[in-house]
């Protein structure tokens, strides 16, 4: 194994998310000594990507079980999760045994969900293999699954035993997958860490490949800024509600869209939303908006969506995570990397901001 990057999210249950190359030699260690039947979920669209996972359980003594699901948000259903009951209990799955997750987000956010809802919680470790994974859904211990009502609804809250990011599985994602996760990454330079703006910045073209400069040092800058705040704010009770930034329009457009829409695109579009909402309240000024749409769209990402759309968008943003009772709630920005917080805004408001991202 290369040189690996350890980022610790500290809290109540601490673990590390290992980022380099070579980096599964820790996936025993991570699984433990009890464990005997270890049941690794993987999309049944990329199970090449699972087979090293597997042989390196295998060598290590364990019984590892590969259960394959749907591709994308179609493995995040009622359905999926209970068949995956059903496999843990053919196995004989106990609670010293362990879940290992492998693929991209919605694969670990499964997992995740599977992992603690079984024998109400055994253990689970996250093996990302895309780049939206690796910065944003398998890093954070929020786990869950989609419902005809929206994205996430139900979840729970369960930190990972730890999470091997492996940079050389990026080389096998498709291109436009990439750059949607390239979205939650520059997401994090305008909440926390601007470095990352002008890492993509000075080379687009570098940041939109898997093969680029930089692609390290944005992937451990990203990761840091979630650890960070995760480490600080598990539950979200305040400052973890930052790393929604963009997301409450980005929910809507992937639901009504019936998750057919890449979550980095709709993020990308949803951050543009968020920052014209900033600039309007008086907080931000036009060149950071004008900053948002140049950085997302440099590197290809959509930041303009349908206007007819904004009657249905306006229904699903009700559901949001953020509200409170009927009080819709935004993060918005109040300078580049400090973000504060948009209560009961006016519709005139909303929709005034929906005109200037509308095509």
């Amino acid at each position: 194994m290369s040189e690996a990057s350890r980022i610790t999210v500290k809290g109540e249950s601490p673990y590390d998310v290992v980022i380099g190359t070579g980096v599964l030699d820790e996936l025993p260690g991570l699984v433990g000594g009890r464990a005997r039947t270890v049941a690794v979920i993987y999309s049944g669209a990329t199970p090449r990507l699972a087979t090293p996972v597997l042989e390196a359980l295998e060598k290590a003594g364990y019984t590892a079980h590969g259960l394959p699901v749907p591709d994308g948000e179609g493995a995040k259903s009622v359905e999926v999760l209970a068949g995956l009951w059903t496999s843990f209990a053919a196995l004989g799955v106990t609670r010293s045994d362990a879940v290992v997750g492998v693929g991209g987000g919605a694969v670990t956010d499964l997992a995740g969900f599977a992992a603690a809802s079984w024998l109400r919680g055994v253990r689970c470790v996250l093996v990302p293999t895309t780049l939206l994974a690796m910065v944003d859904a398998a890093v954070g211990g929020k786990t869950g699954i989609n419902i005809a009502a929206g994205k996430n609804l139900v979840g729970a809250f369960a930190p990972p035993a730890g999470v091997l990011c492996e940079l050389d599985a990026l080389a096998t994602v498709p291109h436009e997958d990439y750059i949607s996760g390239l979205a939650e990454t520059i997401k994090a330079g305008f909440i926390r860490d601007p470095r990352v703006l002008e890492l993509v910045e000075e080379d687009p073209a570098g940041a939109a490949s898997p093969h680029g400069p930089h692609t390290r040092e944005l992937v451990e800058r990203a990761v840091r800024v979630k650890a960070d705040v995760v480490g600080a704010d598990l539950k979200e009770a305040g400052l973890r509600e930052i790393l929604n930034y963009g997301h409450t329009l980005a929910h809507a457009i992937e639901k009504i869209e019936d998750y057919r829409f890449r979550h980095g695109h709709a993020v990308a579009i949803g951050c543009v939303y968020a920052a014209e909402l900033s600039r309007l309240d008086g907080r931000i000024d036009a060149d950071l908006v004008a900053r948002h749409r140049a950085v997302f769209a440099s590197v290809g990402l959509p930041v303009t969506y349908k206007a007819e759309a904004w009657p249905a968008l306006r229904s699903v943003m009700n559901v949001d995570k953020k509200t409170r009772g009927a009080t819709l709630r935004f993060v918005v920005l109040d300078s580049l990397a400090e973000c504060g917080r948009l209560e009961g805004p006016a519709e005139e408001l909303l929709q005034a901001a929906y005109l200037e991202v509308a095509r």
